[in-house]
């Protein structure tokens, strides 16, 4: 798909090019620069990207070609003197020649002390998709180092030393400064207080990200990218785009829609649009042009790179999900804001068609509440086609249901595949309970014991109960030896309280000693 993108790309480019300063712009996937006169003629330099093999590897090539604006065609015998960066990394400064004109330069992931240059002349077949697909012959040289293929914001230096000829260098070189995106995913692992573990990746088209951090109590993602903010750079920054992705099981980020802020700044929110058509998991995009990037640089003078700010958007409070068919968008809330065992709850919800922007029809729909696959409710209905009023259905919530359950919206219109769920926490009714734990923990803390996860696992959650103070205990209180390894005879306790043999209470007294005693390591 990446490369039949790039041949329509190319196709448009060398056969349709009318105003070069449309595709000029930092931070995309190909760069080409407005012409400038050289010898009486006009030229451009043109930068693009692409996967060298999307089968076999992950190699990243970035191909630069000098070219004649009117004839479409690569000037021959061009040195080029190429100063390279990846993010903040220098990689290097060096002179190529080029007799067609036409570099490739393949980025190679390997661990090596330093950035090294592997150069070599290539035929047509050899030099890549970039260099085949325009039918040249190339200068292919490789690029090895660390993470090099990793993706992020590589920038270019572009001097032009000579163009037509080797032996007269140009009395004042050409100098284009490109910089070239190629996607980079991250992935950031987290324990919700209600949906155990979890983790989003973030996919950056610009440069790379750092200091991620999710905030369960408010739902606020955030993290920080590097960007020069400067008129000059703004200038040629045609788009910042970045995305989120969030498994679909991840009910508490399941909301109906999102807003960004930038360095404080809260962007508009067509910035924003949230994709539920991909079966591994919701991906929300932010896509800030020129004029929102100008907007943060007028209304905030103290500019260090981008510091993002996701948070939910106050007026969709909403959970939302889209049927696998992708016909139906099913926006859910209840009453009480937070849903207990042992308690009377409505489920609202409204069905809306995708392809009448989102207008709730009427339709037939199965609708059930479960937990591992254990039916608790089920109701058939016909939705309304109301914008005023909403299905609502009347669920009392058992005494032994709690933690993540399942709402099921199944063969809604008579279609089998028009079938979604969502996933939402309902609390355990602690009235007459001296611990709160989570029943996330209780199914994980399973797992140890059957030896099913490692011990690491099972210290994380430990950690989580002294964090959340459902177990108690201070600096000082942690003596005796410490070991590496947590003992076999503490899954029999586990097991005791997963069964039920011992309550809660019990359970925390226990590890609150072990820890304390540093038999459990944390």
């Amino acid at each position: 798909m990446k490369k039949l993108l790039l041949v329509l790309f190319l196709i448009f480019s060398f056969g349709f090019i009318i105003n070069f300063n449309d595709a000029y712009g930092h931070g995309v996937g190909s760069e080409i620069f407005p012409p400038v006169e050289l010898d009486g003629k006009l030229v451009s330099v043109e930068v693009s990207s692409s996967t060298k093999d999307d089968i076999e590897n992950d190699d990243q090539q970035i191909s630069i070609s000098l070219i004649d604006f009117d004839s479409k065609s690569t000037l021959r015998d061009v040195t080029f003197l190429i100063k390279s960066e990846r993010g903040e990394q220098f990689l290097f400064e060096k002179e190529f020649k080029a007799d067609n004109g036409f570099l490739v330069f393949n980025f190679i992931s390997e661990d090596t002390d330093s950035i090294i240059i592997d150069e070599e002349n290539t035929g047509v077949n050899s030099a890549g998709f970039l260099g085949s697909l325009l039918g040249l012959e190339s200068r292919l040289i490789d690029v090895k180092g660390p993470k090099l293929s990793e993706g992020g914001l590589y920038k270019l230096d572009i001097s032009i030393i000579t163009a037509d000829g080797y032996s007269e260098k140009l009395e004042t070189p050409l100098v284009f400064n490109a910089g070239i995106s190629i996607p980079q995913t991250t992935t950031h692992d987290f324990i919700d207080p209600s949906f155990g573990q979890q983790n989003i990746q973030v996919v950056t088209y610009y440069d790379e990200i750092s200091n991620f951090q999710y905030e369960p109590e408010l739902k606020h993602i955030s993290f920080s990218m590097p960007f020069e903010w400067t008129l000059s750079n703004i200038d040629q920054t045609s788009v910042v785009h970045q995305e989120i992705i969030i498994p679909k099981e991840f009910g508490a980020l399941l909301l109906s829609g999102f807003s960004l802020s930038v360095n404080g700044i809260e962007l508009s929110d067509d910035v924003v649009n949230v994709d539920d058509f991909f079966t591994e998991g919701r991906v929300v995009h932010f896509i800030i042009y020129q004029k929102e990037l100008l907007n943060i640089f007028e209304n905030n003078s103290n500019q260090n790179g981008m510091n993002f700010i996701i948070k939910p958007d106050r007026d969709y409070t909403h959970l939302s999900s889209v049927t696998d068919n992708g016909q139906f968008r099913i926006l859910v809330s209840w009453e009480p804001e937070i849903l207990e065992s042992n308690s009377d709850a409505k489920i609202i919800f409204d069905v809306t068609d995708i392809f009448l922007k989102n207008k709730p029809v009427s339709t037939n729909y199965e609708f059930s509440i479960t937990q591992d696959d254990k039916l608790f409710f089920e109701q058939n209905g016909v939705s309304t086609d109301s914008k005023t009023e909403h299905n609502v259905v009347d669920f009392t919530v058992p005494d032994n249901l709690s933690g993540i359950v399942n709402l099921n919206f199944n063969n809604l219109g008579g279609n089998e595949f028009a079938t979604t769920s969502i996933p939402i926490i309902i609390n355990k009714n602690t009235i007459n309970d001296s611990a709160l734990i989570p029943d996330w923990i209780r199914e994980d803390a399973l797992l140890w014991s059957e030896e099913k996860i490692v011990d690491d696992k099972f210290t994380d959650i430990i950690n989580y109960l002294i964090k959340n103070e459902i177990i108690t205990i201070s600096e000082n209180q942690l003596d005796g030896i410490k070991v590496n390894k947590i003992p076999s005879w503490i899954r029999v306790t586990t097991g005791w309280w997963i069964d039920g043999q011992i309550d809660d209470k019990t359970f925390v007294e226990s590890l609150e000693f072990l820890v304390k005693k540093s038999i459990i390591p944390i």
